[in-house]
Order: structure tokens, then C-alpha cells, then sequence
């Protein structure tokens, strides 16, 4: 299985799960494919951040939402039309755990790959 983080940043955010109080977020497009399918992923992780220098993340704070699947290779455009609606995906995965993602606050630059 080949799996590729087409675009992943951290950002400001506040979300109180499992009782812990998380002020930042991890959002990521993951691009993975297996024998001629694939499928594109939003991923919405909420961790702590109670530091400038905290990016541990834990992983019960994480919400996924599958957004296209088919088979074939990557594809560049598919991704940009995909990262057009990103932050929409994630705020619907923030709702559900009771979440915010500031977007206007990046804690890092974007990585793409």
C-alpha cells in the first residue's frame, strides 16, 4: 500500500475530548492506493498544544471522512479540486467532536507531498 500526506498543516484550535482540553489540530489529505484503487481521506486530528513547542499528538482526539475512492493513479487535479473543500470536511469532523480549527492561525507552514 502506498500511502502520501498530499497536504498536511497544524493549526490553532480548542476541543475539549475525553476530558482533555486540545488547542490544536492537525489536517491532513492523505492519498492512498493498493493494486489500481484508491482513495482520498480527510483526517482531523485534535492534540493538546499546551506549549509553543507541544505537537504531540494523540490519537483518540482523531476523525476521519472518506471524500473519493476509485480506481486508477493520482491525480493533481482531483487533489486540488479536494483541497478546495478541505477545511469545509474538517469543520464537519470538528463539529461532531464538539470542536474549532482557527484557520486563520496556522501553527506551521503547509507540507505537501
Amino acid at each position: 500500500m502506498v500511502s502520501v500526506n498530499v497536504y498536511e498543516r497544524y493549526y490553532r484550535a480548542e476541543c475539549l475530548y475525553n476530558g482533555i482540553m486540545r488547542h490544536g489540530a492537525k489536517a491532513v489529505l492523505l492519498y492512498e492506493s493498493e493494486e489500481g484503487s484508491y482513495s482520498y481521506t480527510a483526517q482531523l486530528i485534535f492534540f493538546p498544544h499546551n506549549d509553543p513547542e507541544d505537537y504531540g499528538v494523540t490519537y483518540d482526539a482523531f476523525f476521519t471522512e472518506t471524500l473519493l475512492e476509485g480506481k486508477g493513479r493520482r491525480s493533481k487535479k482531483k487533489e486540488a479540486e479536494l483541497l478546495e473543500h478541505l477545511q469545509e470536511c474538517c469543520d464537519r469532523l470538528a463539529a461532531q467532536a464538539g470542536g474549532t480549527v482557527f484557520w486563520e492561525e496556522p501553527l506551521t507552514p503547509e507540507r505537501r507531498g
